[in-house]
């Protein structure tokens, strides 16, 4: 596999950002509600926290066959910062395959934000080499699982650290044949 690199994607009324460390200041306010770890657990970052976990995000995964892309979600008409969408892309014997997150900060949620920014994600990694697009959601977080829905995603049986694995498989649309000549 060749490394992905995050680019912008733009969708109806946002703009996934390519994540920069000097996102951490308008970050941190954004991600400051306590609430948004009652399913991850942990506590929000302080600006110097978030700015050295986005300068070790932004570094790039170690492995060569691994891809970390990360992106603010940038609420176009209000130009402010709401969230973000993460996807770690991998190689294997099932093909390509993106573990996908997001988070959008309280007072944007209701808004059909996070729903709109996984689509967006979504769609752009099935336009590049990815087959298989995973997301883990804690099974009382209603929210994010309307989220994993809005993005293609199907539960499956599995679990993962006591959260259920959401599923979906991107279909390549097969080339037509060249016409004999």
């Amino acid at each position: 596999m060749s490394t992905l690199v995050a680019e912008v994607i733009s969708t109806g009324r946002l703009d996934l950002v390519p994540l920069r460390v000097g996102h951490a200041e308008e970050m941190a306010p954004v991600l400051s509600d306590p609430g948004l770890h009652t399913f991850t657990g942990g506590a929000p970052d302080t600006p110097e926290a978030l700015r050295s976990r986005y300068r070790r995000l932004t570094a790039g995964s170690p492995d060569p066959d691994v891809s970390w892309l990360n992106w603010v979600i940038r609420l176009r008409d209000a130009s402010c910062l709401t969230g973000t969408v993460q996807a770690t892309v991998t190689s294997g014997g099932h093909g390509t395959v993106a573990e996908v997150a997001w988070v959008v900060g309280t007072p944007w949620q209701g808004r059909g934000i996070a729903g709109e920014a996984a689509r967006g994600l979504v769609d752009w990694l099935g336009q590049r080499s990815v087959h298989t697009v995973l997301a883990h959601i804690h099974p009382g977080h209603r929210a994010s699982a309307g989220v994993a829905a809005a993005a293609g995603l199907v539960p499956t049986d599995l679990r993962h650290e006591g959260e259920i694995r959401w599923y979906r498989s991107i279909e390549r649309p097969e080339r037509p044949e060249r016409p004999e000549r």
